[in-house]
C-alpha cells in the first residue's frame, strides 16, 4: 500500500465554479497509484468542494442563484467581520461540504460521463485556494 500527498493552490476570479478535475488527474497520473482511493480538502470556510455537471454551465449557474437564495447576503447576519457576503460564503460551505472522496481503478478517478470537480468560492473578490489532496493504493 502507497500514500501521495500534495497540496494545490487555485486562483478563482471571485464568486463562482472553478473546474480543477483536470489539475486533480494530472497529480494523480503523476503518482502511478493504479487502485485506490483520492481524498481532496478544501482547507477553507468560505469555499468548497463539489462533483457536479461538467458540460453544461446553465447547471452551474442555476447552482449560484439557488445558494444565493438559500443565502442571500445582508445586514441580518451576526458575523459580517469581511463584509456582507462573508457569513452567506460560510453557510454555502456548509451546504456543499470541504471533502470529497473518490476511488481510483485503472490510474482514473471514477467520475461519471458529465461530472467534474469544482471548487466553489462563495465570496465575491478572488482569492488563492488551497486543496489538500491524499491518495492511497497500489
Amino acid at each position: 500500500m502507497r500514500q501521495a500527498t500534495t497540496i494545490l493552490s487555485f486562483d478563482t476570479p471571485g464568486r463562482g465554479f472553478t473546474d480543477i478535475t483536470r489539475a486533480i488527474a494530472g497529480w494523480l497520473e503523476g503518482t502511478g497509484v493504479a487502485e485506490g482511493l483520492l481524498t481532496l480538502l478544501c482547507r477553507h470556510t468560505s469555499a468548497s468542494l463539489l462533483i457536479q455537471e461538467n458540460a453544461a454551465r446553465e447547471v452551474r449557474t442555476d447552482l449560484a442563484a439557488w445558494f444565493d437564495r438559500l443565502a442571500p447576503e445582508g445586514s441580518h447576519y451576526a458575523h459580517d467581520d469581511e463584509g456582507a457576503d462573508d457569513m452567506p460564503a460560510h453557510l454555502k460551505t456548509v451546504l456543499t461540504g470541504v471533502n470529497l472522496q473518490i476511488p481510483v481503478i485503472g490510474g482514473h478517478m471514477m467520475l461519471g460521463t458529465w461530472q467534474g470537480i469544482y471548487l466553489a468560492e462563495h465570496r465575491l473578490v478572488a482569492h488563492r485556494r488551497q486543496v489538500a489532496v491524499h491518495l492511497i493504493g497500489e
